[in-house]
């Protein structure tokens, strides 16, 4: 996370899918206090979402053994979501590209894009473990 934010919340859930609930009300919780726009809230919504599915799929592979940590900072600007699995990361900057015509029928892939193309800046950590979604206020 960047340099002066401040941590409003913070959840840890297992590696399970029934999990987004918990993650979804956070959202929830977060768009209101800090009053955003529900022209927006949907974007926010899916980036972090989307996020989290990544971590429980990708990063921890669905061990429940494994926990996902999502924590919210906030600004004067932005806010921002990160998310931490304790998977072994990934090459974040090597990503095939979901709209190259080899991809565009595949039926997964698209998360990262997605989570860029919704928010205002996506930054990974850690060897890919940590992912920082910042949204302007």
């Amino acid at each position: 996370m960047k340099e002066g934010f401040e941590i409003i919340e913070s959840i840890k859930i297992a590696s399970d899918f029934q999990e987004i609930q918990r993650v979804e009300a956070l959202v929830d919780k977060v768009c209101n206090s800090i009053g955003v726009n529900e022209d927006f809230y949907g974007n926010v919504l899916i980036a972090v979402t989307e996020a989290v599915n990544n971590a429980i799929e990708h990063g921890n592979q669905k061990r429940l053994d494994l926990s996902v940590e999502v924590g919210v900072g906030n600004s004067a600007e932005e806010f921002c979501f990160a998310i931490k699995d304790f998977g072994n990361g990934f090459d974040f900057d090597n990503l095939p590209d979901p709209t190259a015509p080899e991809n565009i029928l595949k039926e997964n892939g698209r998360g990262i894009f997605l989570m860029r193309s919704l928010a205002d800046e996506v930054v990974f950590d850690d060897n890919g473990r940590e992912v920082t979604i910042y949204f302007v206020k």
